[in-house]
């Protein structure tokens, strides 16, 4: 029996990619020392290295080019447990899966660059609905592969809970980890409260 091919973005895909979060870095960056009123689209594009109508093909506001880079520890997060076995993940599973997209994902300076944009977003409504709009995409995709893996049978109900609550935890967690100025390993760490919260949380039976 043939295997599926895996289909690979290509180069101009990869490099589309690589632009979209050298601009998310970029803008996360300078959100972080400055704050969103401060700074200008054509600062992040200048910063970026690429023309304004660049910056404006990748993002419609400079708000929205952070976007990437919110989004893809639980762009991992939702990988891993979609290529895991064919059936709901245990609450163990939950958490690993989670650690993995965290520790397997952000360098050190991604990490303080993420801690002092979500601390910005305290004073912040658009970057903020930005942050919300990114966990509840997250949490609709997950409840999409959780449904996936249960089948027809599943309780609907308890689909829709276990992905607000595995969603919601991870962002309690990191919102909490900024808030505090935890640090980025051992105990106050994005690991250590992500765990902590899914734990007390038994985002599955």
């Amino acid at each position: 029996m043939s295997a599926h091919p895996i289909l690979r973005p290509t180069l101009a895909e990869r490099r589309k990619q690589e632009t979209r979060m050298d601009i998310a870095r970029t803008a996360a960056r300078l959100f972080a020392e400055h704050g969103t009123a401060a700074v200008t689209a054509e600062q992040i594009a200048s910063e970026s290295g690429v023309a304004l109508r660049t910056f404006y093909r990748y993002a419609r506001t400079k708000e929205e080019s952070v976007e990437p880079m919110l989004a893809a520890g639980a762009q991992r997060w939702l990988a891993d447990i979609a290529a895991g076995p064919h059936r709901l993940p245990t609450p163990t599973e939950f958490e690993a899966a989670a650690v993995r997209s965290l520790t397997l994902g952000d360098s050190p300076e991604d990490l303080e660059i993420t801690r002092g944009l979500l601390q910005a977003m305290e004073t912040d409504p658009a970057l903020r609905a930005i942050w919300h709009r990114t966990n509840l995409e997250a949490e609709y995709e997950l409840h999409r592969i959780l449904s996936s893996l249960a089948g027809a049978q599943a309780d609907p109900i308890r689909l829709r809970l276990t992905a607000a609550v595995a969603a919601g935890a991870i962002r309690v967690a990191l919102e909490i980890w900024a808030a505090e100025g935890g640090s980025a390993e051992g105990e106050g760490s994005p690991v250590d409260l992500v765990e902590r919260c899914m734990r007390r949380l038994h985002v599955s039976d």
